[in-house]
């Protein structure tokens, strides 16, 4: 500390008795694009935004990327603040949403994972349509459950109606109907 009381490091007053007054200046140079007052606002505010970002995973791993991902979107939006709320406050709700989005996009994509057993689906390539689009009905197909798969091939795919179902595969005609109708459900959810 020298004679003005402020320690060796520090070159300006207002540093120390007005913290707020120091982040908005950073605030005001990083969004002039001065990246070193982005730094700043980063070491400032990583270890808060990794531990909201860990509570709302629970994984280590995806916290890292989430809020590597929020500072992303504040250099992206920081000439959008406009300083109505504290700089933490909107970075928080900035973080909340960040991780929010990429909450909902996990759990689209686990959704349109599907597991299978039979893996004969995965080796035929087709050559009509979109090859990608044949692929993912033909995956969404072979997800099915048997019974309904099965109901849904003859009945959709191979024209075959509810009674002819029914004797082939020894169900009762209401019972094919239904596994159609199940079928269906799972597909348009799978597809949508």
């Amino acid at each position: 500390m020298d004679a003005s009381g402020l320690c060796s490091g520090c070159t300006d007053r207002a540093e120390v008795d007005h913290p707020v007054m120091a982040e908005n200046d950073l605030v005001a140079r990083a969004q002039a694009g001065d990246m070193d007052a982005f730094e700043g606002l980063y070491r400032t505010h990583v270890g808060r935004v990794y531990a909201l970002c860990l509570r709302m995973t629970g994984n280590p791993s995806e916290a890292e990327d989430l809020t590597q991902e929020a500072f992303v979107r504040v250099w992206g939006k920081l000439g959008a603040f406009r300083g109505e709320s504290a700089f933490p406050s909107w970075l928080h709700r900035l973080t909340v949403n960040v991780v929010l989005t990429g909450l909902r996009s996990r759990a689209r994509r686990r959704a349109r994972v599907v597991g299978t057993d039979d893996l004969t689906a995965y080796e035929r390539q087709t050559r009509t349509g979109q090859p990608g689009d044949r692929m993912d009905l033909e995956q969404a197909i072979a997800a099915l459950p048997e019974g309904a798969r099965r109901v849904f091939v003859l009945h959709d795919v191979e024209g075959y109606c509810h009674e002819d179902i029914a004797a082939m595969t020894g169900l009762a005609a209401g019972t094919s109907k239904a596994q159609l109708h199940r079928a269906r459900k799972l597909l348009r959810k799978v597809l949508a």
